[in-house]
């Protein structure tokens, strides 16, 4: 077994740290979640700290680490008789972002439960992870679904089994740890909820510091024995502490003051819900353990808040989470004494109620972008007075970025027919979870066993198995695998227009507006996304398919305008991302949002050539979706053509709207269905 790198020999991070430590000090704190970009320590830190952790008293011969001293009274392998159990070290176990439903929670052996009736379980790594840590890496790329379940059981204490009538239940407490990259993704906001502390890591820009890191990784790699042995005194001192800190946090007194600055500050900052409140006190009593002492104080609030709301505040889903340190040393100020008289002295009847204006948490995205130099494209060919009565857009080159018009909720735009991509929200899709549409023979491992249609092929042959009792003789043979449907997650490629057709600025803003709404939409159903940009005399691939929209955000919002049109590259470049994606993912089926006012300018043939790089989408029947952005009194309805050679849909920017669509996802199967009763994997 290889020898981990030391909790106490890692260098800065010291947020990263003290969340954890917290956390050993008292799980019901309810993990952490480290957000930061790769190579910061988040792995080596959770992988370091199982060794702090004290050893844990157990049921010799239980699989599911039941303590001697209060036993689980429905533990699967009890009852287990009181006396002395056995010492092992507190296990730090993994899950894998590819782990199954059944190797998380367990899975029962379904052949034996049928033709003996016994309940044959196998536990899971939750089982595993009982009173340790359980450690998700990447846990923003897990399936919901498992997401759901590893919550659920962190917060219940407890996991559950039901299947087909079985049930089994078994204690499941232990510290939850996950790290992302939110470049990748972020997670939902009700599971970033679940999580009780945030901590945001990032490599350090001190040489000095990096030269440090450096050194120690190499000691390390070199003789991880020798490295371990040279901090050996500082893992123990460290490790007597969390002890003492354990023994300590019963007698720790959270005072009315100190309770009221709690509420106070997760009223000011609009957090939803009381889970915030809860966590805040929970970890503001382990600080106090933590630093020795039976009192919280002031600043065990404050370091509380730090840890426990940057991902809870209110905010717009494509913000980075963060906290206003001003308005919340002004918070406690208000609505707290002195650090020294943490017994609430200061709350008085007369204090006046928390304040819950202020500046908010939400925001829109990044207004900054790159400057772009280069030189700008020709003058367009069909000018356009823009909507405020100021000079034709698009004359005179490039136009600076402009703001996104507000966002609005949009109804969802779907891929017709039935895919088996990533577990989303978006499309229809045969998928494990879902509501059961018939059975198969299972492919594998059977996964979700269906009853009937296995009773029904075991049937016929009882008697040529020599069936006596009243037992159902089952083999392997007669089991049958339930189909299910439920969504998938699609690639959205958007297709902008940034052309100098389409650079009035308020026009221009009322399109990245729509575009960000849709943006939200796909953050909202899983989707991954991409953003293929056109305008001068080529096209740009400025956000290669991703998980992360808050990315797309950010790219949109620094799209810059101008120049001719150039819709057949524009085409033929997402036509290219497409082709790519699929063999990297051919499961995942895209949808196509093309947002022009249909207008092609620049080169030989511009329109013809146009339909012709549309037609290739048609041929390949890959769901498609145009946002005609055309304004004013006189309109060519280009766009409609177009959303016809794409063999798709035409809707405008008002009918974008949810309240005004509502047939939308009927046209866009309508349209699409007339190029074939089924759609390929796209």
């Amino acid at each position: 077994m290889s020898t981990p790198f030391p909790f106490t020999a890692v260098v800065g991070q010291d947020d990263l740290r003290l969340a954890l430590l917290l956390n050993a000090v008292s799980p019901a704190v309810g993990g952490v979640l480290v957000r930061g970009e790769k190579g910061t320590a988040k792995s080596t830190a959770v992988r370091a700290l199982s060794a702090l952790l004290p050893e844990v008293a157990v049921v010799p011969g239980c699989r599911f680490s039941c303590d001697p001293a209060a036993a689980d009274p429905a533990c699967p392998d009890g009852p287990h008789e009181s006396g002395s159990g056995a010492q092992r070290p507190a296990r730090m176990v993994e899950l894998p972002v590819g782990a199954s439903e059944d190797r998380l929670v367990g899975a029962l052996d379904i052949e034996r439960a049928l033709a003996e009736g016994v309940k044959a379980f196998e536990p899971g790594l939750l089982a595993d992870a009982h009173r340790g840590i359980l450690y998700v890496d990447e846990v923003n790329l897990l399936h919901d679904h498992l997401v759901d379940l590893l919550l659920d059981a962190a917060a219940m204490g407890a996991s559950y089994v039901e299947r087909e009538g079985v049930s089994v239940r078994h204690a499941a407490r232990f510290l939850l740890v996950g790290t992302m990259n939110p470049e990748e993704g972020e997670l939902r906001p009700q599971l970033l909820d679940r999580f009780g502390l945030t901590v945001e890591v990032a490599a350090s820009r001190e040489p000095d510091q990096r030269v440090e890191v450096v050194r120690r990784r190499l000691a390390h790699d070199d003789d991880p024995a020798g490295f371990a042995a040279r901090w050996a005194d500082e893992e123990a001192t460290v490790r007597a502490r969390i002890v003492a800190a354990r023994a300590l946090l019963p007698s720790v007194r959270l005072g009315d003051g100190p309770l009221r600055q709690i509420a106070a500050t997760c009223a000011a900052f609009e957090v939803d819900g009381m889970r915030a409140d809860i966590v805040m006190a929970r970890t503001a009593t382990a600080l106090a353990a933590w630093a020795g002492r039976t009192e919280v104080i002031a600043e065990d609030v404050r370091q509380a808040a730090l840890l426990a709301l940057p991902h809870r505040r209110r905010r717009n889903p494509f913000d980075a989470p963060g906290l206003d340190e001003d308005k919340l040393d002004e918070t406690l100020e208000e609505f707290g004494g002195s650090d020294e008289d943490p017994s609430g002295e200061g709350s008085s009847d007369d204090d006046p109620d928390p304040d819950p204006d202020g500046p908010g948490g939400g925001g829109q995205p990044p207004q900054d972008g790159p400057d772009d130099d280069s030189p700008a494209g020709d003058v367009p060919a069909q000018g356009e007075p823009s909507d405020d009565g100021k000079a034709p857009a698009g004359q005179g080159g490039e136009q600076s970025p402009v703001r996104a018009a507000e966002p609005f909720r949009t109804k969802a735009l779907s891929v017709p027919g039935l895919g088996e991509g990533a577990a989303g929200r978006r499309s229809r899709a045969r998928t494990e979870h879902g509501r059961t549409t018939g059975a198969r023979r299972p492919r594998g491992t059977l996964t979700k066993l269906h009853l009937a249609a296995t009773v029904q092929a075991a049937a016929p042959h009882q008697r040529a198995r020599g069936r006596s009792g009243r037992g159902l003789v089952v083999r392997r043979d007669d089991l049958r695998q339930a189909t299910r449907e439920g969504r998938e997650g699609n690639l959205v490629l958007f297709v902008v227009d940034a052309s100098g057709s389409m650079a009035a600025r308020q026009r221009m803003g009322a399109v990245k507006g729509a575009v960000l709404s849709l943006l939200l939409d796909a953050y909202q159903r899983r989707d991954k996304v991409g953003l293929v940009t056109f305008r001068g005399s080529a096209a740009e691939l400025a956000l290669p398919p991703t998980s992360s929209v808050e990315a797309a955000a950010a790219r949109l919002e620094s799209l810059p305008t101008g120049g001719r049109t150039p819709l057949a590259a524009g085409l033929l470049r997402a036509h290219e991302v497409l082709r790519v994606e699929r063999l990297r993912d051919p499961a995942r089926r895209a949808l196509v949002v093309v947002v022009t006012d249909g207008r092609a300018t620049g080169g030989p043939e511009p329109v013809a050539l146009a339909g012709r790089a549309a037609r290739l989408f048609a041929a390949e029947q890959i769901a498609s979706v145009v946002v005609d952005c055309e304004s004013g009194p006189v309109r060519l309805a280009l766009a409609g053509r177009l959303a016809g050679e794409l063999g798709g849909t035409a809707v405008t920017l008002d009918e974008l709207r949810a309240d005004s669509i509502a047939g939308l996802v009927r046209d866009v199967q309508g349209a699409q269905g007339a190029h074939g009763t089924s759609r390929r994997a796209a």
